[in-house]
């Protein structure tokens, strides 16, 4: 194991001489951070104690540097910077949070973790979206069923489309039960949501559902024109896929 001390060839940690000339290990250190570099002490990043980036940073931690001896560390620089002023001064970042707010996560830093947590940027989306989605069971998986099925259907075709059913709860279920069986019976996919316990709005579930699939990088739109009698034609919906 290396340990946080110069390695020949390496200059991690600067030599500093005391008055009887004895020459001891300056907290000062050099950072390269995904090609952005940092100056800073072993002080502020140690400030933490039980952080990744502390632990990083221990005496007993094997230290992986670049060609010149700076401390190497594998991530996007360019978010570094809050990290430091956060921990150098409690500084909180103005611009990128969310990128800021995955990088304090990868580095443990609790404290800002909390904080940025309750900045409107990141409360609104990962906290109160993400509660209103684990009020719907199997949310994730179906919309990966959902990206599959359309991605299916797009061989040598511009757009294709995706038939949804959400039932909000055991009636709702009850009522779907004969169009979804029909459809099947008919070899049509349908992918269904719920039933679930909370008062979920349908509008809000359907935003997130749109927005989560265009977060994966596809064009998508959802319409409620429904093929299926009146009585049931309000629990359907079609979402489109846009290939090209």
């Amino acid at each position: 194991m290396m340990s946080l001390t110069s390695a020949p060839g390496s200059r991690p940690l600067r030599q500093a001489v005391t008055p009887a000339g004895r020459q001891t290990e300056s907290p000062v250190v050099e950072l390269n951070v995904g090609g952005e570099f940092y100056t800073t002490t072993l002080g502020t990043l140690r400030k933490l104690p039980g952080s990744k980036l502390a632990e990083m940073f221990s005496s007993s931690t094997k230290a992986c540097l670049d060609a010149e001896g700076r401390f190497f560390i594998d991530r996007c620089g360019t978010y570094f910077g809050p990290i430091l002023e956060y921990l150098r001064s409690g500084q909180l970042p103005t611009q990128h949070i969310l990128e800021v707010y995955r990088e304090a996560q990868f580095y443990e830093i609790k404290p800002l973790i909390k904080l940025l947590e309750d900045m409107p940027q990141i409360f609104g989306e990962q906290v109160a979206r993400k509660q209103f989605l684990l009020q719907v069971p199997g949310y994730g998986e179906n919309l990966e069923l959902m990206v599959r099925l359309a991605r299916a259907e797009a061989v040598a075709a511009r757009c294709s489309s995706v038939l949804v059913c959400l039932v909000q709860n055991e009636k709702d279920d009850a009522n779907c039960a004969d169009a979804l069986r029909s459809l099947e019976a008919d070899k049509r996919s349908v992918v269904k949501f719920g039933p679930w316990k909370a008062a979920l709005d349908i509008r809000d579930l359907l935003d997130c559902m749109n927005m989560d699939i265009e977060a994966q990088g596809y064009q998508v739109r959802y319409s409620h024109n429904s093929p299926l009698p009146a009585k049931v034609s309000d629990y359907f919906y079609t979402f489109s896929f846009s290939w090209w």
